[in-house]
């Protein structure tokens, strides 16, 4: 009994935060109408504020982000046309990550460049968890059952690292990028301000989300492992 507490416990603890995160992103999504421009026209307006014209605004399928290589800011459709609450947040917050990528922001910069050193280590991970089981099945040696599970490590080591540089930036990009230019240009109104604390704290939480859920994988391959 003791065992289901502990796993129930573990489950909320990593499952728990990414559900917050969801629901605070929904509840401020209403009322749509809520500010009169939309959340590209605002990433759009503060990007110029602070000379970044060159750096463009697009919708995308594959969520929130900012792309410091190909300098653009992507916004799912909901943040892009949308005129909530959830909308001006956000894109304030993508906006505050074009902002560190033009002041060379440290942690951005190490992030961008982990992304691409690990990309190569998680490929070659993933290409091993592939192989293995077939060369086992080849060569009957049991010694690859173990190189699956180092290669699973590997892969899932690489997205914790990752995910774990990535929160300095993001707690950055909305506290001492997004919530200043928000104040800055007077684009919230008076009542919304809290409530956009919480959205800013959701969208740094996302990563934390990932990050929680990374050591939990790791944790299931350690455990295989010592069988």
């Amino acid at each position: 009994m003791g065992y289901i507490v502990i796993i129930i416990i573990l489950l909320l603890l990593v499952i728990g935060p990414g559900i917050w995160v969801q629901r605070v992103l929904k509840k401020y999504s209403q009322p749509e109408d809520r500010y009169a421009g939309t959340g590209a026209s605002l990433a759009r307006h503060l990007l110029d504020k602070n000379g970044l014209q060159s750096v463009q605004v697009e919708m995308t399928e594959f969520g929130d982000h900012y792309d410091p290589a190909e300098k653009v800011v992507r916004l799912t459709q909901d943040k892009h046309d949308g005129c909530s609450l959830t909308a001006i947040t956000v894109a304030a917050h993508e906006v505050g990550h074009a902002i560190q990528d033009h002041t060379s922001y440290p942690p951005l910069k190490w992030r961008t460049r982990l992304v691409k050193a690990m990309s190569g280590i998680e490929k070659i991970g993933a290409g091993l968890l592939v192989i293995s089981p077939f060369m086992g099945l080849l060569t009957r040696v049991p010694a690859l059952g173990l190189l699956t599970i180092l290669a699973g490590m590997l892969v899932l080591g690489t997205s914790a690292v990752v995910h774990f540089v990535t929160l300095p930036t993001e707690f950055d990009a909305s506290f001492n990028r997004a919530l200043p230019m928000l104040d800055e240009h007077k684009i919230l109104k008076f009542s919304d301000r809290p409530h956009a604390r919480r959205l800013l704290t959701a969208a740094a939480l996302t990563y934390v989300s990932a990050s929680l859920m990374s050591l939990l994988n790791i944790a299931r391959w350690i455990q295989i492992l010592r069988r």
